[in-house]
């Protein structure tokens, strides 16, 4: 399901929009939803991550779901460049809702320097994503 269409609609802060998707800013975490079809590259990512970026500057740590609301391919080969383009990205996870995506999830998986990246709802992926943000601000005090 869409972002826009669950009560987390109230407490989007801010949202972007290029010919790939959408990109939905609340306080630490970005919420991106590629559209149907598309094929994600570094170069279809690029106005993605810049306003990612903007939102959360240089140093903020935050976290990515990719809400896999549609199918779309992705160039797994792409994933650690656009990795170094964000410096300050602290945790990353995808949303899946079928049997192939959550395929194509595990797949990026291997490909992503976390691990347990893949959720069955938005409500599991926003906790378990913040929860690795505060785990990491926890971590840099000590």
């Amino acid at each position: 399901m869409g972002i826009e269409h669950t009560e987390l609609a109230s407490k989007i802060i801010n949202q972007t929009s290029t010919e790939f998707g959408v990109t939905h800013f609340f306080k630490d975490i970005a919420v991106i939803e590629f559209n149907e079809g598309t094929h994600i590259d570094l170069k279809a990512v690029n106005p993605t991550l810049k306003s990612i970026k903007k939102h959360y500057g240089n140093y903020k740590p935050f976290g990515i779901i990719a809400n896999r609301v549609n199918s779309y391919s992705i160039s797994l080969l792409d994933l650690k460049k656009a990795r170094q383009k964000l410096p300050n990205l602290a945790a990353y996870g995808i949303v899946s809702y079928t049997d192939a995506t959550r395929m194509n999830a595990e797949i990026e998986s291997s490909f992503c320097q976390w691990k347990d990246i893949c959720f069955d709802n938005l409500y599991e992926g926003l906790t378990s994503i913040q929860q690795r943000i505060e785990n990491g601000l926890k971590d840099r005090l000590n």
